[in-house]
């Protein structure tokens, strides 16, 4: 059993006893009738060889209370869309595949970056973008779910608790955020535990108290790929369009949002999915590429707060954040003694060093080019500028399905 400890700012659910999946799949099929929802799953197309999709096909077949399945699907040729909608044609919910790179949904990115607005990269940012859109369009859809496609330890009590809070209309949450452990016989999560975690809280001693900060401390697992959110928050967020994507959109929930209508949830007791090289050596890929893209997202995101970034702050920061980290890894190397797992502390220290040169080299970035790459335009600006946008978005969508 979970501990019930109420820690931050925000309010935290916790899986408590025996799970009654019956008695809240039962709630969530009644409230879905006046607040329908919709599951957003982007997806590459080489996770459609996986085992990890195979396993979530198979537990949505059996969730009764979701309207709709959108699957935004990452590059890939017709005859490779054409397999994609074979292969989640067994879904019994009504399932949208949207090709990002087809023909149509293409004319659609061109009409818009010709209004100059900003599209941002393509990636998971953009593709869940495009899927929101396409939601929005509908004007049926109350509650908007997503998780990724690679999560080995997939349930559908993962998606239930995930969707409850914001689709029950009493408890009045506009978004969730799903939290777990990732554990096997050693902790993962390292970009969680030994860089966000550490560089917030160093954020924290150098400035003292911020709303922003202690908000984003608040999250137990605030890089989790899976939430829930009414889509009206999805008609006006701002989206990153790289590896800064999750503190993005927290960024964008904190300005968009009253804090008290944001919570969290333990959505599973374990969770496992695929995991990312540490790529010391390669600031294009892996862990150092995540470190920099979120490190840069951050800094810009207290920077359009009113935070004053120098050298000096940041030479403090780095020396800041190698001393909170050290310290945070040692917590981490007693629990894992603690509960017998392998703690491999060169490793763990090698992260450490490496997300410290990773912070280096956003700072470097943020120093140059204090705005960067824009973030992606709100459908709010979109649908201001070009009202018949969401139509187009719509009517590509549908033809490609037919």
């Amino acid at each position: 059993m979970a501990d019930f400890h109420q820690g931050g700012i925000l309010p935290t659910f916790h899986k408590l006893g025996e799970p009654n999946l019956e008695k809240i799949e039962s709630e969530l099929t009644w409230y879905s009738q006046e607040r329908p929802i919709a599951l957003v799953l982007p997806s590459l197309y080489s996770e459609l060889e996986g085992e990890a999709l195979k396993i979530i096909i198979g537990e949505l077949q059996n969730v009764e209370y979701l309207k709709e399945v959108i699957v935004t699907l990452g590059p890939c040729t017709r005859k490779e869309f054409n397999h994609a909608r074979k292969f989640f044609s067994v879904l019994p919910q009504t399932t949208k595949l949207i090709w990002n790179n087809g023909k149509k949904i293409s004319g659609v990115y061109k009409t818009i970056q010709s209004a100059g607005l900003q599209l941002g990269d393509t990636g998971k940012g953009q593709s869940a973008w495009i899927a929101y859109g396409y939601i929005i369009a509908q004007k049926n859809i109350s509650v908007i779910a997503l998780h990724d496609c690679d999560i080995l330890t997939y349930s559908r009590e993962m998606l239930a608790r995930l969707c409850y809070p914001v689709t029950n209309p009493n408890l009045d949450y506009e978004f969730c955020k799903g939290f777990y452990s990732r554990v096997t016989d050693r902790m993962h999560g390292r970009v969680t535990r030994l860089l966000v975690t550490p560089l917030i809280r160093s954020l924290k001693k150098i400035h003292g108290y911020l709303p922003l900060l202690e908000f984003l401390d608040s999250f137990r697992y605030p890089l989790a790929g899976e939430f829930s959110m009414d889509v009206d928050l999805a008609r006006v967020n701002k989206i990153p369009g790289d590896w800064g994507l999750e503190v993005g959109v927290l960024a964008e929930v904190y300005r968009n949002c009253s804090v008290r209508r944001v919570c969290q949830i333990d959505i599973a007791e374990n969770y496992e999915h695929k995991h990312q090289e540490l790529s010391a050596d390669d600031e294009s890929k892996g862990l150092l590429k995540m470190c920099i893209d979120i490190s840069k997202s951050l800094f810009r995101t207290l920077a359009s707060d009113g935070i004053v970034f120098s050298d000096g702050l940041f030479k403090t920061l780095f020396a800041t954040y190698v001393r909170t980290a050290q310290d945070m890894l040692k917590r981490y190397e007693d629990d894992a003694a603690v509960n017998g797992l392998y703690f491999d502390r060169h490793d763990e220290s090698r992260a450490v060093e490496t997300f410290t040169e990773g912070i280096k080299v956003a700072s470097d970035i943020i120093m140059k080019d204090p705005l960067g790459v824009p973030l992606i335009s709100s459908w709010d600006r979109v649908t201001s500028a070009l009202p018949g946008i969401l139509d187009e978005v719509k009517n590509a969508v549908e033809e490609d399905n037919k």
